[in-house]
């Protein structure tokens, strides 16, 4: 499993999520991340906010639900053995 360090702008605190998936929907990327490899470990739905010719990704969390229950479906279809829960 992929490891990626995130730091966040306000506080320049680092911190380090699994990604167990990634994808693209309606031209957004989308990566499903956790803080754990154990198998009820909490994840979150990150999506890339970055502009294209930004360097660095920049990743915010969904908050929207109507956007969350949808690309929570996805990624529960790419991974079959995933049940997200919110």
């Amino acid at each position: 499993m992929e490891k990626i360090r995130f730091t966040f702008e306000n506080t320049n605190e680092t911190v380090e999520f699994y990604v167990l998936e990634q994808t693209t929907i309606n031209g957004s990327a989308y990566i499903l991340v956790t803080d754990s490899e154990e198998d009820d470990a909490e994840c979150l739905i990150l999506k890339d906010t970055s502009a294209m010719e930004d360097s660095d990704s920049v990743y915010e969390i969904v908050e929207d639900d109507t956007e969350l229950m949808a690309v929570s479906k996805v990624f529960e279809e790419l991974l079959e053995d995933v049940d997200i829960k919110m």
